[in-house]
């Protein structure tokens, strides 16, 4: 079995029981070797650490001070957490990048088999759900009539996050009032499909900078905040990996983690460039300024700290998304990044 067919068995079948199957039919490591990483992300500046470490060759500068040299490291980049969590078990990726709610999903589903495990966050940072249906005060006004666009349906952050809402609003219940609502989509698609206001998509669960772009339009507004739904700050995009990784280059994983360090310092320290370098990786042609206003944000946060891990995996276990219960948030993620301060 070739490695596309694997991600096609893990997509089109319910995945947990399969994942030891598929892995041994394809004969997968789990890793490309030692000198080559293979990494992915999503849309958006909450992937501005990669991007910064990318453009910097922080990766490679760092595993050479571990005594690897000669490294290359591959990207790609995916539309939902959902779409990566497949690849990482095929073996064709081995970093992964997404929300939390993704990351839950297969540490859960892993566990005991390749026990997939976080890294590091990424940032804390908020999700709007925005629309341009002057109908629409809270969810509570959302029908049957208006559309959701999101990520990826019941998986990304934001399908878990309006899950929250509508538990809190309705009872764990009826978390899943909203769910026939969503669509999954890209959120540059989303954007460009709510904005046109050409189609059924009114709303759309998103991050900056889609979230700010659209609300530069007079005919938008937010009805829902996930730091309100959290309350608090929370974390909102991870980095993750295989416990094989993990164990088999430990040289490499120190090197990554190094690298995500450094360019977190280097986005406080150098908002303008990290705004330019994010033009560049993502061929934007968004305003400099406006990119380096969601960096300087109080509600922004690029670190590595966990933040609010736990109520997403306690609501995840208790509606039955996740079979496994973390008994804290350091059971989801590998030991390096334990000691964060304010984790």
């Amino acid at each position: 079995m070739r490695p596309l067919e694997v991600v096609a068995c893990v997509v089109r079948r319910r995945w947990v029981p399969l994942v030891a199957a598929c892995l041994a039919l394809a004969g997968i490591t789990g890793s490309a070797g030692a000198a080559t990483l293979h990494f992915a992300q999503q849309y958006g500046v909450g992937y501005l650490p990669l991007m910064v470490l990318r453009r910097n060759h922080l990766i490679q500068k760092y595993a050479k001070a571990e005594g690897v040299d000669n490294v290359t490291v591959s990207w790609s980049t995916f539309g939902s957490g959902a779409a990566m969590n497949a690849a990482i078990l095929s073996g064709s990726l081995d970093f992964a990048s997404g929300g939390v709610g993704p990351l839950l999903k297969i540490w859960s589903a892993t566990k005991g088999l390749t026990n997939v495990h976080g890294m590091a966050a990424l940032n804390s940072m908020p999700n709007l759900l925005n629309t341009t249906n002057p109908k629409l005060h809270s969810i509570a006004d959302l029908t049957d009539k208006d559309r959701i666009a999101l990520p990826a349906v019941k998986v990304s952050i934001q399908a878990v996050t309006l899950e929250m809402a509508a538990a809190k609003l309705w009872g764990d219940k009826h978390y899943g009032r909203l769910d026939h609502l969503t669509v999954s989509m890209k959120h540059p698609d989303a954007m460009a499909a709510m904005l046109s206001r050409s189609g059924t998509i009114d709303c759309d669960f998103t991050a900056p900078p889609f979230s700010e772009r659209e609300l530069a339009n007079p005919q938008v507004h937010t009805i829902l905040d996930s730091y309100q739904v959290l309350g608090g700050q929370s974390t909102f995009n991870v980095l993750w990996t295989t416990q094989r990784f993990h164990d088999r280059h430990p040289r490499l994983y120190k090197a990554v983690f190094q690298a995500l360090h450094a360019a977190d310092r280097f986005i406080k320290a150098h908002p303008e460039q990290a705004a330019a370098i994010y033009q560049r990786e993502e061929h934007s042609k968004l305003p400099r300024q406006l990119i380096e206003q969601i960096i300087r944000n109080p509600q922004v946060e690029f670190t590595t700290t966990p933040k609010n891990v736990m109520e997403y995996a306690r609501f995840m276990h208790r509606i039955g998304a996740i079979k496994h219960l973390p008994a804290s948030w350091k059971d989801v993620f590998f030991s390096a990044v334990w000691p964060e301060p304010g984790s």
